[in-house]
């Protein structure tokens, strides 16, 4: 009998600490999950998943959930923070190859909310995710978005049994990086941003039809019939052409690889050549079909200085844009240079020595 009192004092002592609690304005500690073990069915061979990042407007806690009867529902987080547990479950349950595509997961949301019926609990929880692709192994800056998964559920428990809490979330977790898994499997032979390497493909077009365009061909040289244009009357020259060339391309992924697909036009304008009587010999034809050419020999200069290793994955379009441009700039300095040595093909000396060096060029380069 003696002890008595004591064993009640003792019985009460949870009560009494949750109400004093409650009226000098206390909270409870926070509850904690620790993710269990759940070894992942599948290894990660096209990627490694280096960080995860909490990107959810309150990152503080997971939710509140019931842990015994008669008691609210308490604030809880998972052990170490959300990020932090979620990477240590990555790490020790997801087989992963080294030295693949670096990947951070971002935690969107992550939310528990319980509400207590009778003996039963009813609760809900809601689960976002991101995957990027990363610069660099180390955590480096996000550099590609590659895909978000979401999911959610609902259940029903005893009050006093919250190991369903803890298999709730981390069966979501489970299902996100299953979905990664199977949309990496699935996208890295054909999605760009996976690409790991890349190739050019350059084709000549030389269709030329019967039209304003000539497009260059070595068995097809300039005639006098392409000069169309009225002749200018601000010069003193006696035929003048205007070659160019330039480029379309497009690009598609072959089991993982870029390739870049280009079509290189050499051409120029009837619309745009013109000639007077005094110019229709065959040395005059000869100087106009040498311009061609040297916009033949830059146009196969620029396809040189299109090679996988000076192009980067993330910007291979800017930099052949780039790379034109200078090309383009070289032949038009050229042209001039040529027209200056020769004098506009006055200069019959300088126009053998332009002859000989022009076809040592297209020889060079491969131009049958």
């Amino acid at each position: 009998m003696t002890f008595g009192p004591l064993n009640l004092l003792a019985m009460n002592t949870t009560k009494w600490l949750l109400v004093a609690s409650l009226l000098l304005g206390f909270t409870l500690p926070p509850v904690t999950l620790t993710l269990q073990p759940e070894r992942l069915p599948f290894s990660a061979t096209e990627y490694t998943l280096t960080i995860v990042t909490d990107q959810r407007p309150a990152k503080t806690n997971i939710g509140a959930w019931f842990t015994a009867p008669k008691q609210p529902a308490q604030v809880g987080d998972l052990a170490g923070g959300a990020a932090t547990a979620m990477l240590s479950f990555i790490r020790q349950n997801l087989r992963q190859k080294p030295g693949q595509r670096p990947v951070a997961l971002r935690l969107l949301a992550c939310k528990i909310t319980e509400k207590a019926t009778g003996n039963r609990i009813e609760g809900t929880f809601t689960f976002a995710v991101g995957f990027d692709l990363l610069n660099d192994a180390d955590g480096g800056t996000a550099n590609k978005r590659l895909t978000e998964f979401k999911t959610g559920a609902t259940y029903t428990r005893p009050i006093g049994q919250t190991a369903v809490v803890e298999s709730v979330v981390r069966q979501s977790l489970v299902a996100a990086l299953t979905y990664f898994d199977q949309y990496m499997n699935r996208e890295v032979k054909q999605d760009e941003r996976l690409a790991r390497s890349l190739r050019v493909v350059f084709t000549d077009y030389v269709r030329n039809q019967d039209n304003d365009t000539v497009f260059y061909d070595r068995t097809r040289p300039l005639t006098w019939g392409d000069f169309k244009a009225k002749p200018r009357a601000d010069t003193r020259y006696a035929a003048e052409v205007n070659p160019n060339f330039a480029y379309e391309g497009r690009s598609r992924v072959v089991n993982g690889v870029i390739e870049l697909l280009l079509t290189l036009k050499v051409y120029t304008l009837k619309s745009g050549s013109w000639t007077t009587p005094p110019a229709l010999n065959a040395y005059s034809l000869n100087h106009e079909q040498r311009h061609f050419d040297i916009a033949k020999i830059e146009a196969e200069r620029f396809k040189r200085r299109i090679i996988p290793d000076s192009l980067s994955l993330e910007d291979y379009n800017s930099n052949v844009q780039f790379k034109f441009i200078e090309s383009f700039r070289t032949m038009n300095l050229r042209q001039q240079q040529y027209d200056d040595e020769t004098n506009h093909g006055i200069d019959q000396t300088a126009q053998e020595r332009w002859n000989q060096r022009i076809e040592g060029e297209l020889r060079a380069l491969g131009v049958q």
